[in-house]
């Protein structure tokens, strides 16, 4: 078990919290980081582009003219893809772009970014985070000047609904409910921001 320091609003420490070296301290592994953010992005895809061939372009049924004796190169119909407004040649259908590796691998994708902001310092665990109301203004003061973060993911209990509507407004900034934690999420921001009832909650998911 490792052991990290819980620190309240300003920054000092109260406390220490014991979270599994399975969750908290595996070793980085890059290629399953690769392909649980492969999956996210490429579940984005709408994939709905349609573009028509040449049997789904209306008209052409008839031959434009016979086959021999014209002095013109054969044709079988105007719709064909080399005239103008004719089918496209091997036009691209709409398809579904969906892709979900196994569960392990996505758990251990989370196991290891998680274990990389924590190699790399980057992770802070609160003793809670509670505001008065939901200000933005309030909460970035909190991040920025109190905590000393630039670019951090907070996650906490969707029930703390100030501070979920406080920090989705800033830029730099985001917030998730400990269930909708992702690699995505983790990667793109340079810090992490755990109360410690989240970061129990993820220990007991992942472990």
């Amino acid at each position: 078990m490792a052991k990290f320091k819980v620190i309240n609003l300003d920054g000092k420490q109260v406390s220490e919290l014991e979270l599994s070296d399975q969750v908290f301290g595996a070793e980085p592994n890059p290629h399953l980081l690769y392909e649980v953010s492969k999956m996210q992005q490429i579940n984005r895809r709408r994939g709905t582009v349609g573009v028509k061939n040449t049997s789904l372009v209306r008209g052409g049924g008839k031959k434009p003219w016979k086959q021999k004796g014209t002095g013109r190169a054969r044709q079988g119909s105007i719709r064909a893809s080399h005239w103008v407004g004719g089918g496209k040649a091997m036009a691209p259908k709409s398809r579904d772009y969906f892709y979900r590796p196994p569960r392990q691998v996505r758990r251990g994708a989370l196991r290891a970014a998680l274990s990389l902001r924590a190699r790399e310092n980057a992770l802070f665990i609160l003793d809670g985070f509670k505001l008065d109301a939901p200000k933005s203004k309030q909460a970035f003061e909190v991040l920025t000047k109190r905590l000393k973060l630039e670019n951090a993911l907070v996650i906490d209990d969707k029930g703390n609904a100030n501070l979920h509507r406080s920090v989705r407004n800033l830029a730099n900034f985001d917030v998730l409910a400990p269930e909708g934690l992702n690699v995505e999420s983790l990667l793109r921001h340079k810090q992490l921001v755990l109360t410690s009832a989240a970061a129990k909650a993820i220990e007991g998911a992942l472990s």
